[in-house]
């Protein structure tokens, strides 16, 4: 928590073109959660006291998609630029005591501790008026210039289409974010006209006018990587790899071995222990906990599933929101799991389809196994017992109960309780017909010769 109230504003207006898309620009995700939500994540565990979104074009997505976060929001409509955007919030915060820290809903990768120096600089001894994140980026590009002296002491700010090629050569550039004081942030804005080259109302302004008022403003630098910001496809997949490169270093550094880093891919909340081996390609979706010592062979796909100490999974698993893989429990190869509970030293190899389940301690599930568990209308569950053995190629039709220790044989088609340490078999008699095979070829060539 900041010292000093502060609330969450965030710019969200445009109408993001570029992404070619139905869907809003901040909405796209980054890790599996929409770029505004890490925003509202970030500034939710710094402390806000309140947080507002300032929509334009497709807001009703954002609404839908806010209304739940406790995020107000209000309307830019038209847009004239950034400095209108955020006058947007005032009747909303007119009256709100603190500071107010502006942030951009397409620039979704700045993190708290970046936010907390803002806010913490806005209240240092000298008393500025604002803070601007700045940033030096390897190609400066089209991004508004900073002129600042030695201590961070804002000289002036300069977009880019209104700067000399002198002050194009400055590399200190303007990220957009600011942290200012609410009772001056209103004031100020009241102030800003639009005499440029693009004919709007530019937040910068701010800066310039309140220095000429005897106020001062200064910067504080970040990596370019947290203030990179999204307008199309390409460079939403820059920053998701940016994002994902460094949650696979943390991984490593709290414990866990990579075989090949770059292909491992993690959701924003994927939990993972320590003394744990994942092999390449493993992918992670969305609430996905695995514990200590689990060892994750290539090429398995993990969503809404905790896997427990020791369990092994893969290569080539699928595991599906609800799956509860106990210790030292094995999902191998081809093996797909749904709302289903294996416990500890439970198997099941190959090629199987365990769905609504409860698979018991030491069960073994043979190759080739389905649970039936859907009759086109309703779910039902299947439980198995403790030690028991399913054998290949059975069909298990819920709602099923294979009792502890009990044995189905292979190719069964199970549709009744097998009672514990009972031999369940439910297939067609076998018959064998003594040459028969050899009387077909021939008839077979025959016939064909016929035709021929």
């Amino acid at each position: 928590m900041t010292s000093r109230p502060f609330a969450a504003l965030i710019l969200a207006a445009g109408k993001g073109t570029r992404m070619k898309s139905d869907l809003h620009k901040v909405l796209h995700p980054i890790a599996g959660r929409p770029m505004l939500g890490h925003l509202i994540d970030a500034v939710d565990r710094l402390g806000a006291a309140r947080k507002l979104v300032v929509t334009g074009a497709g807001r009703e997505q954002v609404e839908a998609f806010v209304a739940p976060l406790g995020v107000e929001v209000v309307t830019q409509e038209p847009q004239f630029g950034t400095a209108h955007a955020v006058q947007q919030g005032e009747t909303a915060f007119r009256n709100f005591d603190g500071d107010i820290l502006i942030l951009y809903g397409d620039v979704p990768l700045v993190p708290v501790e970046t936010m907390r120096r803002m806010l913490d600089r806005l209240h240092g001894e000298d008393d500025p008026v604002a803070v601007v994140l700045g940033f030096r980026p390897e190609d400066a590009l089209a991004y508004g210039r900073i002129l600042a002296h030695g201590d961070g002491t804002i000289e002036d700010m300069i977009e880019y289409k209104d700067a000399t090629t002198e002050q194009r050569a400055i590399d200190l550039c303007n990220s957009g974010l600011m942290a200012v004081k609410a009772d001056a942030l209103w004031k100020l804005l009241d102030q800003v006209g639009n005499d440029n080259a693009a004919g709007e109302y530019y937040l910068p302004d701010i800066v310039r006018i309140a220095r000429s008022q005897g106020g001062r403003s200064v910067v504080v630098e970040a990596p370019a990587w947290q203030v990179a910001g999204v307008n199309s496809r390409a460079e939403l997949a820059a920053v998701e790899a940016e994002w994902q490169r460094r949650r696979r270093h943390s991984a490593m550094a709290d414990g866990a071995t990579l075989i090949a880093p770059e292909t491992v891919w993690f959701s924003h909340d994927t939990v993972i222990g320590r003394d744990i081996v994942i092999e390449p390609n493993v992918f992670f979706g969305p609430k996905a906990v695995i514990e200590d010592r689990v060892t994750i062979h290539g090429f398995s796909h993990i969503e809404g599933a905790i896997v427990r100490t020791g369990a092994e999974i893969g290569p080539y698993a699928r595991l599906r929101p609800g799956a509860d893989i106990g210790e030292d429990a094995k999902i191998g190869n081809f093996v797909e799991v749904k709302k289903a509970r294996f416990g500890k030293g439970a198997k099941a190899n190959h090629l199987s389809y365990i769905g609504d389940a409860e698979v018991g301690a030491k069960a073994n599930i043979g190759a080739g196994t389905i649970t039936c568990n859907y009759d086109g209308f309703l779910k039902y569950k299947t439980q198995i017992g403790e030690g028991a053995f399913i054998g290949s190629n059975s069909a298990l039709v819920a709602p099923v109960v294979i009792g502890d220790g009990a044995i189905v044989g292979a190719g069964s088609v199970i549709t009744r309780d097998v009672e514990a340490n009972a031999l369940g078999v439910a297939r067609g008699k076998q018959e064998s017909r003594p040459g028969w095979a050899a009387r077909f070829r021939e008839a077979m060539k025959v016939k064909k010769a016929q035709k021929g």
